[in-house]
C-alpha cells in the first residue's frame, strides 16, 4: 500500500480550519517524532525513515513506530509505509537504539486532524504547525491505496486541497526533519 499523500504550506489558515471543519469534526494532539538512522546514514541516503512517534491527545497517548521506503512519486514525495501501535515507547526506542540505530532528531508537531470520505476515498487532514519553525502551518492531505491507484489518487487529493484553497504553487516536498535542522543552525 502507498501513502498517496500532498503537503502544502498554508497561506491562510482559518479558511482552511473551516473548509475542514465543514468535513468533518477535527481533533487537536501533539505529535513528539524522534528519527533514527545508521552512523553512515544510510536511510537517509536512500530517502528512507525510521521514525518513534508518540501521539498525546486529550483523551489518550499512544506510540507507533513507522517504517517508510523511497518515494515511488517524486512530485508528491509519496512513500510505501509501514506503521504498528507500540504498547511501551521506551521498549521501542530501547530496541531501535539497540539494533544500532541512532536519533537524528528529535521535535514536535502540533496537529489538528480531520478523517472524512471525499471522491470516494477514505481521506486524512492534518493542519500542522512545527512550534520551532515559527508560524507557519502545513496541511498534508492522505489517503492509503494501492501502487496502481496512486496517480488517481493524487488527483483526487489534489482536488481536495483545491476545494481548501491550497493552490499548485502551495504544495511543497520539504520535509519537517529539514526545517527543524534549519531553524536550528
Amino acid at each position: 500500500m502507498i501513502e498517496a499523500e500532498l503537503k502544502a504550506r498554508v497561506r491562510d489558515p482559518e479558511r482552511v480550519l473551516a473548509g475542514l471543519e465543514s468535513c468533518a469534526a477535527g481533533h487537536a494532539e501533539v505529535y513528539r517524532d524522534t528519527y533514527y538512522d545508521t552512523a553512515g546514514r544510510e536511510l537517509t541516503g536512500e530517502d528512507r525513515e525510521l521514525r518513534v512517534r508518540t501521539v498525546r491527545g486529550p483523551e489518550a497517548t499512544r506510540t507507533v513506530l513507522t517504517y517508510k521506503g523511497a518515494r515511488v512519486d517524486e512530485a508528491s514525495g509519496s512513500k510505501p509505509e509501514a506503521e504498528t501501535a507500540v504498547e511501551d515507547a521506551a521498549a521501542v526506542h530501547e530496541i531501535v537504539r539497540g539494533l544500532g540505530y541512532t536519533p537524528v532528531i528529535e521535535f514536535e508537531k502540533h496537529c489538528r486532524n480531520y478523517g472524512f470520505t471525499s471522491r470516494g476515498r477514505r481521506m486524512l487532514a492534518t493542519l500542522v504547525r512545527v512550534p520551532e519553525v515559527g508560524g507557519q502551518h502545513w496541511i498534508e492531505l492522505e489517503t492509503v491505496v494501492p501502487d496502481d491507484e496512486l496517480a488517481a489518487a493524487l488527483a483526487d487529493v489534489r482536488e481536495v486541497l483545491a476545494d481548501l484553497g491550497i493552490e499548485d504553487g502551495d504544495l511543497t516536498t520539504e520535509q519537517y526533519t529539514d526545517a527543524v535542522a534549519a531553524a536550528r543552525a
